[in-house]
């Protein structure tokens, strides 16, 4: 069944039930974008994915895992070595809240060398899932400084999940052609229905983020009710008929993500 709803980040490993949501899933016409947060988990994912034609996995680390020691060396050279391979990636990125104050260096060193393997080994269609707090602007010099910008027939579609950094920013990785996933929690916040507006809608996708915390229930209802609750808040952001802003993103999805 072509879907329906996409959702472009969620965490099925995080999920209570993720074999129960996957099912619904299906039934209700909603995709899944499932963003891994350890390398070990990702031949699971995929091989899991493989049985499910809505879901697609990505091979991810979080940058969480790695600044609190759950991930380290051995996993980077994992991520490294199975994102040589794979079209679809995520969750990858820096985070230099005040939590992870200290590890930016290491989280750093691991990003750059990911960026470096993509760039090393190019597939066209690739996508790439990314968390930046309080670091967009690290993240896009150096996904700049691997060529992962420059637009070309095997540039990867960058999205920038859940978007928090500075105005700025933001405009630069507008002007840089990258795609931003929202979802109801950011549209909650004055400064996330205002990056929201300014963010053109063939840019914009809708996500969940879910779970909400590991291990919390996450049915496929409650996914698409959540996605229906953002898309109604990007239309009166955008001044058009829900139908219309549904219509655009689910688009957007499609094209990036390559079903139909």
């Amino acid at each position: 069944m072509e879907p329906r709803f996409f959702d472009t980040h969620c965490h099925l490993d995080l999920m209570l039930s993720p074999d129960a949501a996957i099912s619904e899933s299906e039934a209700l016409g909603l995709g899944l974008f499932d963003c891994g947060v350890d390398p070990r988990d990702f031949a699971a994912a995929k091989k899991r994915a493989g049985r499910y034609p809505n879901i697609i996995a990505g091979a991810g680390l979080h940058p969480w895992w790695l600044a609190d020691g759950r991930c380290g060396p051995a996993e980077v050279n994992l991520l490294c070595e199975v994102a040589a391979q794979e079209r679809y990636i995520g969750e990858v990125g820096l985070d230099f809240s005040a939590r992870y104050a200290g590890s930016e260096p290491l989280q750093i060193q691991a990003f750059d060398r990911l960026c470096d393997t993509l760039a090393q080994h190019p597939l066209t269609g690739r996508v790439i899932s990314i968390h930046a707090v309080r670091s967009a602007g690290t993240v896009l010099d150096v996904l700049e400084s691997h060529g992962l910008l420059i637009p070309n027939p095997d540039s990867p579609a960058i999205i920038f999940h859940w978007f928090s950094g500075a105005s700025d920013e933001l405009a630069r990785a507008r002007n840089a052609g990258c795609y931003f996933s929202v979802n109801e929690r950011m549209l909650a916040t004055k400064r996330g229905r205002e990056y929201a507006r300014q963010i053109p809608l063939d840019r914009l996708l809708l996500e969940t983020d879910a779970p909400a915390e590991p291990q919390a229930d996450a049915s496929a209802r409650q996914l698409i009710t959540s996605l229906k609750s953002a898309s109604l808040h990007i239309a009166e952001l955008k001044n058009c008929v829900v139908e219309s802003a549904e219509s655009i993103v689910l688009e957007n999805s499609r094209f990036i993500f390559d079903f139909r």
